[in-house]
């Protein structure tokens, strides 16, 4: 479902938002598009990686360390916020940006409930693991 998500609403911006679709292609909205092409594929390789271990509250049902979990805690989160900055520009949306700084703000926050969870059932293993890896 997650990977449906934002393709539908970028499709329904350019439908319903007056003026958008027609707005130029200049080379900001063009890297803006890369970056969020990028970070939304990123996204979804993670999302791929995570498997069963994906839940949106905080649960533990296996502690992930390969592919992107193998260098950071966070992969969903990071790659989530790439593609939201690179929409940010492709859409002409500078607000997103002061949206992404709440977000991420809430994100630090979840990340924080899930290291305790994740600390609670692996212990020892899970400490080790946040030695070696990124957020």
């Amino acid at each position: 479902m997650l990977k449906f998500v934002i393709p539908v609403v970028v499709i329904l911006l350019f439908v319903f938002v007056p003026g958008l679709a027609h707005q130029p292609w200049t080379p900001v909205r063009i890297a803006g598009a890369i970056v969020a092409a990028i970070g939304y594929f990123l996204l979804i390789t993670a999302r791929i990686q995570l498997g069963k271990s994906f839940a949106v509250t905080a649960q533990a049902s296996e502690l992930v360390t390969r592919g992107f979990y193998s260098k950071m805690r966070n992969p969903m989160f990071t790659f989530v916020d790439v593609t939201i900055f690179g929409l940010a520009f492709a859409l002409n949306f500078p607000w997103l940006l002061l949206f992404l700084v709440v977000w991420i703000g809430l994100q630090v926050m979840q990340a924080g409930r899930e290291a305790k969870v994740l600390q609670e059932k692996f212990g020892q293993t899970y400490l080790d693991y946040r030695k070696q890896t990124w957020f």
